[in-house]
């Protein structure tokens, strides 16, 4: 009888969706849609000029950089999600920190021409988890097995594409 009762306990329990993602208030409560403008660095990406925050529109979603870590939401008024650094697409965080309308106090010292330097701000673990290879006047996403090939002298012959 017991067993009968657990079983379906748990089935209703494995069949009840679960809703992971928990929506967050981040204080952007606009009347209308915001007007949108391209960033001439990265023209896929636009930026609300208007607004006291760091929003970002790229590929349908919106962006919003605020308290030292990034927000996605599909709308401009949200709802929104937190979004773990290495998963913020390349685009977005190649935005020149000119663009952030309330940057963090310590970016006045970079170059506002520049994107933030965010494994500053998140370290190497960051770094390497988004496979991000940091030069300070040239920055490149690289994937692993790239890095590794150019570390070791090896890379020709593997598939790696056309003999040039």
């Amino acid at each position: 009888m017991y067993a009968v009762i657990i079983g379906a306990l748990l089935a209703i329990v494995l069949v009840t969706p679960v809703h992971a993602q928990v929506h967050v208030d981040i204080g952007i409560h606009l009347p209308a849609p915001p007007p949108l403008i391209v960033v001439p660095e990265m023209p896929r990406v636009q930026y609300v000029p208007a607004e006291p925050a760091n929003l970002f529109f790229y590929n349908g979603q919106y962006w919003a950089f605020m308290n030292g870590g990034w927000y996605m939401g599909p709308g401009y008024n949200g709802p929104w999600i937190v979004v773990a650094p290495q998963f913020v697409p390349r685009p977005v965080l190649l935005v020149p920190v000119r663009y952030y309308h309330v940057p963090p106090g310590h970016w006045r010292q970079w170059e506002d021409r520049e994107p933030p330097r965010w494994h500053e701000e998140w370290g190497r673990e960051w770094a390497d988890k988004r496979e991000w290879r940091g030069h300070e006047h040239e920055r490149e996403w690289k994937g692993r097995e790239h890095e590794r090939d150019n570390e070791q002298g090896e890379g020709r012959g593997r598939g790696h594409g056309r003999d040039r």
